[in-house]
């Protein structure tokens, strides 16, 4: 049986009928069609279906949908727009910090939840918020590079 959960998404007041062990993942994604917010793993240990709840970087894929009820939800869709792009999206595209682009949305919400808890982080800082993000691209130099000047 559904159950009707409520949250804000991406500032917006969002209702979804949750089915029994529904992930916010396959909400977003299947349910509402924001396609942003990868699936990896699904075992929330690679880090490319991260999204912010209340402030904070979390996985999407072992995240019940439950669990975000009356909680602000961001994806990487309310993190900034082709005019007004985030930050971390602006310092990304200019030092070509993604590649492939699987993993960059969830690198991206993660270090926007670093960057909106701490503006100007340390290198340890932004590895240790980075830690569990998987990419095979080879791009981790200009990540940090990006980060490193978003927080300028």
């Amino acid at each position: 049986m559904a159950t009707e959960v409520r949250f804000t998404l991406n500032g917006q007041a969002a209702s979804i009928g949750a089915a029994p062990a529904q992930t916010l993942l396959d909400a977003l994604r299947h349910t509402l069609g924001l396609r942003g917010t990868r699936q990896g793993c699904g075992l929330g240990q690679c880090g490319a279906c991260s999204v912010i709840v209340d402030g904070r970087a979390v996985t999407s894929c072992d995240l019940p949908l439950e669990a975000v009820a009356g909680r602000r939800v961001t994806t990487i869709e309310g993190l900034g727009t082709r005019a007004a792009p985030h930050r971390l999206q602006t310092a990304f595209v200019e030092l070509q910090a993604l590649q492939c682009g699987y993993c960059t949305s969830g690198i991206l919400m993660r270090a926007a939840a670093l960057l909106e808890r701490d503006p100007h982080p340390g290198e340890a800082d932004i590895r240790a918020a980075l830690a569990h993000h998987l990419c095979r691209c080879g791009v981790h130099d200009r990540v940090l590079r990006a980060i490193r000047m978003a927080a300028r």
